[in-house]
């Protein structure tokens, strides 16, 4: 089987770099007399090699991202490189620091200090990646199966920085050599306490994060809560839910509240549409197909009402002075069902009038039997 590299390049490589190894072990040796100079020469030469290699390495990066159709991968890229520059930096300047003839305190402390901040540098780039990772699956094309959407997207992203921020916490007290027992002990008491005075504010909370993850409504929809409130979401927060009804009066609803409650999506199902019902009474021995007729000739002529679904004429019952039939339509949109009903009763009220097709009502009649001497 053949290999990448023959026998004869091997060799001709080795000659060709033995040479430039004898001269490098030859000046570290000669460095050793020097620590400052070793160590600042390091120094030196890990910026020369990090700026050098960053750019190459990314350089050849870019070219096949570029390839991609996608701007997710460019976007990583652009993030990663100045972590991983500053961490071949760090860990220069740190052999660096070692070969000085420094104190062991000090030496301790700048190599702390050193991995401290590569710590805040990765947890930087790391909260940056989080996020875009995140608003990659969010707006995916398909989310309807997915826990992480626009609507929970908020929420993973803080608990994700809280996470990184967390761990970066922890890792800097390591470092340092801090011991975490006792934080944690406290960290837990005063925890309880803090659930204990603010069990209303995270009952709120882990509502909201149960509805924005199973999201019964959306911003823009027309919901109707048990106590007839009725109107259009405007904001889905992590505390609360704010709807404007139809009097441009905004509400603000606690999410326990939502939660506990029985919602009406008027906007939910397989489309936005939004079925009306005209409710209308003729008197006996009318023609009830002329009735009809003429209520699907009105509803086919109101531009309002859609063609698919088509509209529809029932006959539901037989009333005590009346004849009771429902005119069924459908509306694009929840928000137009008062202007619609408007424009249809009153056609109504008009064509009956025009047909001599009587609309019962309530009368009494008084009969006098006899009028006083």
């Amino acid at each position: 089987m053949k290999t990448l590299f023959s026998e004869e390049l091997i060799e001709k490589l080795t000659t060709y770099t033995a040479p430039i190894l004898k001269t490098f072990d030859v000046s570290l040796k000669v460095f050793d007399a020097y620590p400052w100079a070793k160590g600042i020469s390091i120094m030196l030469a890990t910026f020369i090699f990090a700026s050098f290699a960053s750019w190459i390495i990314f350089r050849l990066l870019k070219l096949i991202t570029k390839r991609t159709k996608s701007h997710f991968d460019d976007r990583l890229l652009n993030i990663a490189r100045p972590p991983i520059y500053y961490s071949l930096l760090i860990t220069g300047f740190t052999t660096g620091i070692k070969a000085m003839p420094i104190s062991i305190k000090l030496m301790a402390n700048l190599g702390s200090g050193f991995q401290t901040l590569g710590v805040l540098i990765w947890t930087t780039a790391l909260i940056h990646i989080a996020k875009i990772i995140l608003y990659q699956l969010a707006w995916g094309k398909d989310t309807r199966y997915r826990l992480i959407r626009p609507q929970t997207l908020p929420l993973f992203d803080n608990l994700t920085k809280l996470l990184i921020i967390s761990l970066a916490f922890y890792i800097t007290f390591q470092v340092w050599g801090i011991d975490m027992t006792a934080w944690l002990a406290s960290a837990g008491v005063i925890g309880i306490a803090i659930g204990f005075a603010a069990k209303d504010t995270l009952a709120n909370l882990f509502s909201g994060v149960f509805i924005l993850a199973d999201t019964p409504y959306k911003i823009g929809d027309y919901i109707v809560l048990d106590g007839n409130q009725r109107g259009k979401v405007t904001h889905i927060g992590i505390r609360s839910t704010r709807m404007l009804t139809r009097d441009d009066v905004e509400i603000t609803i606690p999410n326990a509240i939502m939660g506990n409650s029985k919602i009406t999506n008027q906007s939910g199902g397989p489309h936005p549409k939004f079925r009306i019902r005209v409710k209308i009474g003729i008197a006996y021995g009318s023609d009830i197909d002329q009735v009809r007729t003429i209520l699907m000739e009105i509803a086919q002529q109101e531009p309002l009402i859609t063609n698919s679904p088509v509209p529809r004429v029932r006959f539901r019952s037989f009333g005590g002075s009346s004849l009771d039939l429902e005119l069924l339509g459908w509306i694009e949109d929840p928000e137009l069902r008062g202007r619609t009903l408007d424009k249809l009763n009153t056609t109504i009220y008009k064509r009956f009038n025009q047909e001599n097709i009587e609309i019962p009502f309530m009368k009494q009649d008084i009969y006098i039997k006899e009028l006083p001497q």
